[in-house]
């Protein structure tokens, strides 16, 4: 994004933060889903894991926020298992919801559809039955990069088998590309780096911004109106830490936080989707390819090349971001 570009949004950021609250029958809905679990990070040390879902959970608690968990269970794998467990159980003491998000993070695209579905699986021994523990039903999953199966033969026959198994897919339709942001923002916290962990986390929110207004105007240039949102985000200490600020973003743009149910039942989701490329996209671009409409081109931007070099500086992983 050019500096001038930046300079709007920041501006804008600043407005948003400062504006008033508005009428509840004037509000719009947003479902806030987290994936990755129990963490997206490239910090090892368990405390540090242990500590950002403490934090998170804390805040969604604070503000009475509903959330989900999308787990991926290979991340539960190795010395730490306990203590992971732990933070997945500490999602549903908390009164949030867990989701599958496979087990390896893998995509159908390198997988094929029988193995996609054999990670699925695999991906529900240990949260089915904490789900269960909890009084709850696992139901809802996550593709992780949106990725979900191409050709069309190839999706119809893995969304036939996640009905079967008493799975819904739950969509993106606002997505910051936050695990873009959040791996340099770890690497700034290690290096003790207090300056470029506040540079980044005002970049993060102002790009966030931009892209809850594209979500929006797109929403109404497919259907004539805002519609409820559900808004991907992942497990991390950058979230963790301005929590407090996206959820003013969230009040600006009139979103109220709900669950994941109530948000789903905005007739949108009812809307005829035929898209089956191998690119993950989001829901709004897939009902765009389905019905031959044109989204806004203004906010529909990466993140800035200052973010992304300092990614590619952390995480050598562009094409096919491990954690996305």
């Amino acid at each position: 994004m050019a500096t001038s570009n930046w300079a709007r949004a920041l501006a804008a950021l600043a407005l948003l933060a400062a504006a008033p609250a508005t009428a509840r029958e004037r509000e719009g809905q947003v479902a806030l889903t987290f994936d990755d679990l129990p963490a997206l990070t490239i910090e090892s040390n368990q405390g540090y894991i242990d500590d950002l879902n403490r934090d998170l959970l804390r805040k969604l608690r604070e503000n009475h926020v509903p959330a989900i968990g999308f787990v991926n269970e290979s991340k539960a794998e190795g010395a730490e298992h306990d203590r992971q467990v732990d933070n997945l159980k500490r999602w549903l003491d908390a009164g949030m919801l867990l989701g599958n998000h496979t087990f390896s993070h893998s995509s159908p695209n390198s997988l094929g559809a029988a193995a996609y579905a054999a990670d699925i699986e695999r991906g529900e021994r240990i949260t089915r039955p904490l789900m269960k523990a909890h009084g709850k039903k696992l139901r809802w999953f996550r593709h992780p990069y949106l990725e979900a199966g191409s050709p069309l033969a190839v999706r119809d026959w893995i969304n036939r088998w996640l009905r079967d198994h008493g799975y819904r897919v739950a969509p993106v339709t606002i997505d910051a590309e936050d695990w873009e942001f959040a791996e340099p923002y770890d690497d700034a916290i290690a290096k003790h780096d207090v300056a470029r962990q506040a540079r980044i986390r005002q970049t993060y929110l102002a790009y966030t911004a931009m892209r809850i207004k594209w979500s929006q105007e797109s929403a109404k240039a497919l259907f004539g109106r805002d519609i409820a949102h559900v808004m991907l985000l992942h497990c991390t200490r950058l979230n963790a830490d301005t929590l407090d600020a996206l959820l003013k973003l969230l009040r600006a743009a009139r979103l109220r936080p709900v669950t994941i149910d109530q948000a789903m039942r905005d007739r949108a989701y009812r809307t005829r989707d035929t898209y089956a490329e191998k690119d993950g996209v989001t829901w709004l671009e897939r009902w765009a390819a389905t019905l031959g409409k044109t989204l806004p081109s203004e906010g529909d931007e990466d993140p800035p090349a200052e973010i992304q070099a300092e990614y590619d500086r952390v995480d050598n992983d562009r094409v096919s971001p491990q954690n996305k």
